[in-house]
């Protein structure tokens, strides 16, 4: 048996399980509101004779059905601004006819200045709400697309192409409604829904939302046994969302992952978890790829290099409780944004922290943006309280990330970025032995490529990079010297070329592919 077939200890239940605790942080929801929506809707589908298959299918929809909410989540905040308030607020609306009209337009714009705020709603008005119909639509194939990666088939790929469908045929896609909608989905619409209704008002609101959409968002039969349940359907909630025992004891959530299954979700979930910003895009990958080479020049076990690099993949998972409009801002951040920023690697840490197999992983992905002198956060720690395999993190993700392109800042060249770090490690922020280790490993020659995958030129390689990392068409012009109308048919036929129908999934096959791993920066 090759190591990357051995058992990893973790099943991939229970690494969906952990990622939706990330979901949850996006949609501006409390942790485990996924896996309390699970719970409702499993209770349900038992009384429904839902088992078996069913059963499974049901709870890999409830824990992917809103993980695409990362890759329009640019395009949510160019509309309506802090993407998380947005979708927040959001759960308390019937996003459908006039309702979710009003509720746009009453949020377009947030945060910006007022004439920008009268041109978005003159825009969303003119057409019809139709780019908001296209982010949703986005959504729907960002989440088959990790699904996808994650090995699922049909049985699941399928349901979640109808997350934003309704009973009665008005959501996307346009005409999608009634028995024709996956009961899972059926059963997670109303799930989802519930128990946020159920945390803010108790069982009699869950019921209120739930007979209010009947027929119209929700299907009648569900609604009426819902009601007639709904007493027994939220006892002992709490009890029943500690996940890991409940997936523990479920025959049919078995699957294990092998070490290589382990390593490509864990990349997987960093492509998407890079989707947040354009300008992290392949972000993660390669923090992952320069500090595994980084600890195995500094002599750290094989072991320990495999945490590493698994550390690196997932490091910035709390980020989906960071809104965009912080992780964007050209501008300096406030003291409350600071703080807001801070927080994701405590959010890292609490999404990892279950169970043993991903905890050692978080505890190390969590020490990121910790520094020797006590400076860092999340827990500010010092000195040797920071392991070694902290201390390359730190020393990778700062390298990486000053090579690539912020909205406050221009990409620094990897000569600034070492001098930057040198600096780092005579103030006594970042260790020595880490910083040359990282800038060892980043000093490799990596030979330009002579054409892409899939065919694709190099100038459209160049292209593709550009628009992965956020650049617009006119962007793309100007920085490879080209006309708008020519960058415009090169992103035509790279689409074509690669399957791409939306930016984020054009972005994933650059991450994928290995085209965003170069150390030279991007000036757009």
């Amino acid at each position: 048996m090759s190591p990357g077939d051995r058992d990893s200890g973790l099943s991939l239940a229970e690494l969906v399980a952990a990622f939706s605790l990330a979901t949850d942080l996006g949609l501006g929801q409390p942790m485990e509101h996924v896996l309390r929506s699970w719970a409702i809707a499993t209770r349900l589908g038992e009384h429904m004779g839902v088992d078996g298959e069913g059963a499974a299918e049901l709870y890999y929809v409830a824990m992917l059905a809103w993980v695409g909410c990362v890759a329009d989540t640019p395009e949510v905040a160019n509309w309506f601004g802090d993407d998380i308030a947005f979708r927040r607020g959001s759960y308390e609306v019937d996003l459908a006819g006039l309702p979710m009209f009003k509720y746009a337009l009453a949020r377009v714009g947030a945060g910006s200045p007022a004439m920008k705020r009268l041109r978005l709603a003159g825009t969303l008005i003119m057409t019809g709400g139709k780019p908001v119909e296209r982010g949703l639509m986005s959504h729907c194939l960002s989440t088959v697309h990790m699904a996808e990666r994650l090995g699922f088939g049909a049985e699941v790929c399928e349901p979640l192409q109808q997350w934003f469908t309704r009973w009665d045929g008005s959501g996307v896609p346009d005409g999608l409604g009634g028995e024709h909608v996956a009961r899972s989905v059926r059963l997670f619409h109303l799930a989802d829904l519930a128990e946020a209704a159920h945390r803010r008002g108790g069982t009699a609101a869950a019921i209120e939302v739930a007979r209010s959409r009947r027929g119209r968002q929700f299907d009648p039969e569900v609604v009426d046994v819902f009601c007639a349940l709904a007493v027994d359907l939220f006892e002992g909630l709490d009890e029943a969302t500690d996940w890991p025992a409940l997936i523990a004891h479920d025959p049919r959530l078995q699957q294990r992952l092998t070490e290589s299954a382990f390593d490509a979700a864990l990349e997987a979930i960093a492509d998407f978890t890079d989707l947040r910003s354009r300008a992290r895009s392949g972000h993660s990958r390669a923090v992952a790829d320069l500090a595994a080479r980084a600890g195995a020049l500094c002599g750290l076990s094989d072991d320990d290099v495999v945490i590493l690099r698994r550390a690196a993949w997932v490091h910035d998972v709390g980020m989906h409780g960071v809104a965009a409009t912080i992780l964007e801002k050209p501008g300096r951040l406030t003291s409350t944004e600071s703080e807001r920023m801070r927080m994701h690697s405590y959010y890292t840490e609490r999404t990892l922290a279950r169970p043993p197999a991903l905890a050692r992983i978080g505890a190390v992905a969590s020490l990121a943006n910790e520094r020797l002198d006590g400076s860092g956060y999340h827990r500010g720690l010092s000195g040797s309280a920071i392991p070694a395999a902290g201390r390359i993190l730190a020393a990778a993700c700062a390298f990486q990330a000053m090579t690539e392109p912020r909205a406050y800042r221009a990409a620094r060249t990897p000569k600034d970025a070492a001098s930057e770090l040198r600096n780092e490690v005579r103030a006594g922020r970042l260790a020595g032995n880490a910083v040359d280790a990282v800038l060892s490993a980043a000093g490799r020659d990596r030979p330009r490529r002579a054409s892409g995958p899939a065919g694709l030129t190099p100038r459209e390689v160049e292209v593709l990079t550009l628009i992965a990392r956020g650049a617009s068409n006119k962007q793309v012009a100007r920085a490879l010297g080209i006309s708008t109308k020519t960058a415009g048919t090169h992103i035509e036929r790279i689409y074509t070329k690669i399957g791409a129908s939306t930016r984020s999934t054009a972005t994933l096959f650059a991450m994928q592919n290995g085209l965003l791993d170069s150390f030279t920066p991007l000036q757009l």
